[in-house]
């Protein structure tokens, strides 16, 4: 009897696997390249048509997928994807508001700090256990963080920097939010997320006063970012994801804080300050020695702004 010769051996997927999950850190690092490049939109408005075209590419991908409406899935997972939507909504506007007043760099570093939050959130709500290695981690990367904001106290830069640690903060409430719900699918809570940004956002700009209509340029960079950005990425991100252990998935996504500070200085000539360098270096250690020290398994989902 001869065998059937699966159509991916174990080391194609896992090489699939990497390149996906690298391209998904490239895709989500072009966030501060095209926040820059926007002209007059402030982050309501962005957010509402970036939130707009990623809904549409979600609702087709996951009925592509699973064959079901993405409604359905969120019915099935109940109140956890509602906090995982909401959450996500706080995530992208504090996402935005950090890189239009504070350096790329300085953001995206303090993005990074999400799965250091999820951990302790998953440990107080959720009775998990957090390695000694992480807690260790968790302390350096504070330490990393106080570096990167002592010389931002009382301008506009500290506000964006309270803005990335707040955006971290709310990816931490939405992975832990899925591991509340026992889903490793985010899909569904991301396109959720979706429909709840376009509701608040439409809200806010009506209150406020601010125009739904904005220019050819504003909008199209907003929705590609929707589209290439924000959608692409996490559709790379679930298909590689699912052959990775988690060690490497922490490290493959420095690629994301690594590249987005690169763009911006490479096309936009804009840099960093020397905290900002020093501490961020901190950090990234943080992250990279937390990722080879960690155990070789699965780790709940997460996203980026």
């Amino acid at each position: 009897m001869t065998s059937v010769k699966p159509p991916f051996s174990n080391a194609d997927a896992h090489k699939y696997g990497v390149l996906f999950v690298f391209s998904a850190g490239v895709l989500w690092s072009t966030v501060g390249l095209g926040i820059r490049l926007i002209e007059d939109a402030v982050v309501w408005q962005i957010l509402l048509y970036r939130s707009i075209s990623m809904s549409l590419l979600l609702y087709v991908v996951i009925r592509i997928r699973s064959g079901e409406s993405p409604f359905v899935q969120i019915r099935r997972v109940g109140f956890p994807s509602v906090i995982a939507g909401l959450a996500l909504v706080a995530a992208y506007s504090g996402g935005i508001y950090s890189i239009q007043n504070t350096s790329v760099a300085n953001a995206m570093l303090l993005f990074a700090t999400a799965p250091f939050m999820a951990a302790v959130l998953g440990w107080i709500v959720l009775r998990e256990p957090v390695r000694v290695a992480t807690w260790v981690a968790i302390a350096a990367a504070i330490g990393g963080i106080a570096i990167m904001v002592a010389d931002k106290s009382g301008s506009v830069v500290l506000k964006g920097s309270l803005a990335a640690l707040g955006s971290a903060f709310g990816f931490a409430v939405f992975t832990v939010a899925l591991r509340w719900g026992r889903t490793g699918e985010m899909l569904p809570s991301v396109f959720l997320s979706g429909l709840f940004a376009i509701f608040v956002t439409f809200g806010i700009c009506q209150f406020s006063g601010l125009s739904i209509a904005l220019s050819v340029h504003d909008g199209a960079i907003s929705m590609g970012m929707g589209v290439f950005q924000v959608g692409a990425g996490l559709i790379l991100y679930t298909l590689g994801s699912r052959s990775l252990p988690a060690a490497e998935l922490a490290l493959l996504s420095l690629a994301e804080v690594l590249l987005g500070p690169f763009w911006v200085w490479l096309f936009l000539g804009e840099t960093a300050s020397l905290n900002t360098l020093i501490g961020g270096a901190v950090l990234l250690a943080a992250i990279a020695g937390n990722a080879v020290s960690g155990k070789r398994h699965k780790p709940p989902p997460i996203t980026a702004p």
